[in-house]
Formats: C-alpha cells, structure tokens, sequence
C-alpha cells in the first residue's frame, strides 16, 4: 500500500513535534487525522498557527479533542480507515510535573490507555507512542541503552512516561497490534515550546534580558534537532519486526549547559548575560543516548549538529511574528 492511500491519526498534532510531522506526512502523500486539544500550558495561539498550513488541506482533517476522551476520540476517527496511530499528547515537562503530579498521571497514562483502546476497537496494526530519555532519571552509567534494566525516574513526569511503555507492552502482547515507544532527548528546533530551554534562552538573549542558569552549568543534554526526530518516527512507522519495541531517538552527542549558551550567542550574534540558580529538583545531571538500536531497527541516524539546528533555530526564531510557526524545514 502506498502513502497516499493510508492515513495516520496523530495526537498532539498542533504542538512543536506533530505540526512538524503532519507538514512530513502530508508531503509523503498521507492522509492525517489530527488530533489536539488545544492545552494551556502555553499559549494555544501558538498551536494555533502551527496548523495554519494544514487547514484546508485536502488529506487533513482537525479533530479538537482530548485524549482522555475516549468517545472523542472514537469521534475524531469517524469512519476512517486508519493504519497507524502516532500518540504525541501529553502533559510535559519535569518540573510543573513536581506541583502536578496527579493531573499529568491522569493525562499520560489515562490518555494513552484511551488511545490504546481506541487501536484496539479499531484494529489498527501499528502504533508509535512517544516516551522519554527521562525515563532514564540518574543513572550515571551512559550511553543509556533501551536493555539498561533498571530506571530511575526522579520526578512524576518521568514515572508516567515508563507507565506509557508499559501499556505498550501489554497491549501488544495482549492484542494483535505493533507497539514502538519511542524516547525522545531533549528535541528542539523551529516551533520549539517557549517554555523550553532553547526557545526561552533565545528570546531572553534577543531582548537583552538575563539567561537563568540552574546550576553550575556543568549538566550535559543530548540536544536532537526536530528532523531528526521526524525521521525516526516516520521511519517507526514503517517499522515491520517484533511487535513491541523501545527505541531510544536521540542525537548521540552530549552538549554542556556552559557550551549551548556559547552556541546560542553565536547563533544569535549576542551575549548572554547570565543569572545563576540552584539547581532545580527533578532535573538529572546528563542525557545520552545509545542509537546502537536505532540505526538497527530503523536505519536512523541524526544529521543535525548542535551549531547546524541552533542557527536553524536563530533563522526562525528572527522571522516575523505572524510567520514564527509556519510552515519550517524538517528534511
């Protein structure tokens, strides 16, 4: 079967990572069932505009809805045939998990068991659910690989991402369905969240307002350009071997605190003026992935460097206001 004959159902479609997968499938020839309910944790004219180019789409079709919803979400399918469901939603973020912890437990596990379920009812074959590098919390023994048999979540955020794996799991043993967890590091890029590290460092740096550094500057993150991401989860759902699997999505290279900031006033042109905090519960030291797996089962491999997406992102971030979450490259 061709793209242009399947159709994926994506949750979280309006927010950073699906926009940008949306704008790959419709390219690609899919047929999208989108599906956003439009959150709050950060301005939903945001999300808004990232959808800007989809409207009107012949192969698109916007569903408002949230995925805890199950009769929603049976309403957002209608009567479409879908062939892989790609689940994105959910509450983000460590720290507001801290003051939060039920609501995102009830948002991520509960709003994936319904999307599950709605796989099930449906008998779709194939379902790509988007996890963490969190989920790894403190272990110091790095690269993290997805057959490190112990994790160490440290904050409720984390916790409910291994909960998300964990129905995967079941759900693919239990039903005849293919599950591929998928654990995101540290994306960024065009349409980054504004509450994340990049995004809100660049704003600050622009308006010449202090950087807020928690720390010493010594934590180190494996910074995975949105591209890169796409491409692994495009090519998760092309994905024809074991019926579950956890594969980790990151870029491979560690990336200093002290070092970003660097490569953000180069990318930026300016200087940071830095405000130094303690360091923030919840937070771990390091993220490192281990992509042995993923060039195995998927052929992927990241092609963005840290400078290459930063000055992607600069390119962006500089654009007009009303053009900032339009349509941007992800190839």
């Amino acid at each position: 079967m061709t793209s242009s004959q399947r159709t994926a159902l994506v949750t979280g479609a309006a927010g950073f990572i699906g926009s940008h997968l949306v704008d790959r499938l419709l390219a690609g020839g899919w047929r999208v069932v989108a599906v956003d309910n439009f959150d709050p944790f950060y301005d939903p004219a945001v999300k808004r505009e990232n959808v800007g180019g989809h409207l009107g789409h012949g192969r698109y079709r916007l569903a408002e809805a949230d995925v805890q919803d199950l009769d929603a979400l049976r309403d957002a399918a209608g009567g479409a045939s879908v062939d892989v469901v790609v689940h994105l939603a959910a509450k983000a973020g460590v720290r507001p998990s801290i003051e939060s912890p039920a609501a995102y437990q009830s948002v991520n596990v509960g709003g994936t068991q319904a999307v599950l379920e709605l796989a099930r009812e449906r008998g779709v074959p194939q379902v790509v659910l988007a996890s963490s590098s969190s989920v790894y919390g403190i272990s110091p023994d790095v690269p993290w690989s997805e057959d490190d048999a112990v994790l160490s979540p440290i904050s409720p955020y984390a916790a409910s991402k291994v909960s998300t794996e964990l129905l995967g799991h079941v759900y693919a043993h239990l039903y005849d369905m293919r599950v591929v967890a998928l654990r995101f590091f540290t994306v960024y890029g065009p349409r980054q969240r504004p509450d994340l590290a990049i995004h809100k460092f660049a704003r600050r740096m622009l308006a010449g307002e202090p950087v807020p550094l928690f720390g010493d500057g010594s934590t180190r993150r494996d910074y995975t350009y949105v591209a890169d991401v796409v491409e692994g989860i495009v090519r998760s759902m092309a994905y024809d071997g074991s019926p579950f699997e956890v594969v980790n999505l990151g870029n491979s290279r560690t990336v200093r605190l002290s070092e970003l900031v660097g490569a953000l006033e180069r990318a930026l042109g300016v200087e940071a003026r830095i405000e130094r905090h303690p360091q923030q519960p919840g937070d771990v030291p390091q993220t490192w992935a281990d992509l042995a797996k993923a060039r195995r089962l998927l052929g992927y491999e990241p092609q963005t460097g840290i400078d290459e997406g930063l000055a992607r992102f600069a390119d962006w971030l500089r654009q007009p206001r009303e053009a900032l979450h339009g349509p941007a490259r992800v190839s």
